[in-house]
């Protein structure tokens, strides 16, 4: 018997029943807006100042997946990551709290920075036309601090329905997805065969074995040439002994790669505002809707429509349930 898809509103209706860890960086999204003609230069240099009039902040990174399931409705998200203690560790906490998102796994460390964007906007022509001033870290994780963030892994993990892995510092050491915290998550996925643990990663893919994948076309491009020299997905799946990945193709869609590959359209958008954070609304729907639907290409259409709403909104917008049935037609 051919099974009937389900409808937007009753993978919503899921939404509440499950919850979800995000695992891994964890940023504050900073949106400073300056006034160019405050740029008078400093009386002790004379270099020109950026004068900020307003500031704005949201989170982002593993931050902008776990919003993303908060907006959906999501029964319980949290985070499990590494922030300074600094201000940004504060107002980041803030943020995410704000949206209803358990901060309670965040460890803190006097060494690291809060991984931080700072995005400069023109106040007069509403463009990031500054270089953004990013607060990164280039060390590796101390070992303290790793141990701890096993521990969380280890003692929390199996209380949450879907573990997304947000492996985003895009330096060779400095990100909180370490090869023990990956090597943890392969023996999670070992004992919980039945468990999501979603896994994205910016210039790492390759390392991640047993999870569902979700490069963009790029990163699994990158990662399949550096493997095989040239671009197989089937390969790529192989190695990562993944049961699935989902390639994102930006307007063009999701590739779901199985042992047949689908390709899934996207809902077309006219006029993109921003595609800034479409990846982890993707994944926040995606991966949500696996879970409730058991069905690959259901959840890909389903991630497919929620991007498609936050692409319409400027910085790392959300998609709520109301945006997503009218968007579905329900």
């Amino acid at each position: 018997m051919t099974r009937i898809p389900m409808t937007a509103a009753q993978i919503l209706q899921g939404f509440a029943e499950r919850s979800a860890l995000v695992v891994g960086d964890i940023c504050l999204d900073r949106w400073c807006k300056y006034d160019p003609g405050m740029a008078e230069p400093s009386r002790e240099t004379g270099i020109p100042r950026v004068g900020i009039i307003s500031t704005e902040v949201s989170p982002g990174a593993g931050g902008s997946v776990a919003s993303n399931l908060a907006a959906l409705g999501i029964g319980r998200a949290a985070v499990l990551g590494v922030l300074g203690r600094d201000g940004y560790a504060y107002e980041l906490t803030q943020a995410l709290n704000a949206r209803g998102i358990l901060t309670d796994l965040l460890v803190r460390a006097e060494s690291i920075p809060t991984f931080t964007y700072t995005k400069l906007i023109n106040g007069r022509t509403g463009v990031e036309d500054l270089p953004r001033v990013d607060f990164i870290n280039t060390h590796p994780l101390p070992d303290d601090v790793e141990r701890e963030v096993l521990g969380y892994l280890g003692e929390f993990a199996a209380s949450f329905d879907v573990i997304f892995v947000s492996d985003q510092a895009d330096t060779k050491l400095g990100g909180v997805v370490t090869a023990s915290v990956r090597t943890l998550l392969e023996k999670i996925a070992e004992t919980n065969p039945g468990k999501i643990i979603w896994a994205d990663s910016r210039v790492r893919v390759e390392r991640f074995r047993k999870m569902i994948l979700k490069p963009n076309e790029r990163e699994a491009n990158a990662a399949s040439i550096a493997l095989f020299g040239e671009v197989d997905y089937q390969k790529l799946r192989a190695h990562a002994n993944s049961k699935m990945i989902f390639v994102t193709k930006g307007p063009e869609g999701v590739l779901v790669v199985e042992d047949t590959q689908t390709m899934v359209p996207a809902r077309p958008v006219e006029e993109p505002a921003d595609v800034t954070g479409a990846g982890d609304s993707f994944s926040a729907g995606a991966a949500l809707a696996l879970a409730i639907t058991g069905s690959p290409v259901e959840a890909a259409r389903f991630g497919n429509l929620v991007a498609s709403i936050t692409v319409t909104k400027r910085g790392s917008g959300v998609a709520t349930p109301a945006e997503v049935l009218a968007a579905a037609g329900e």
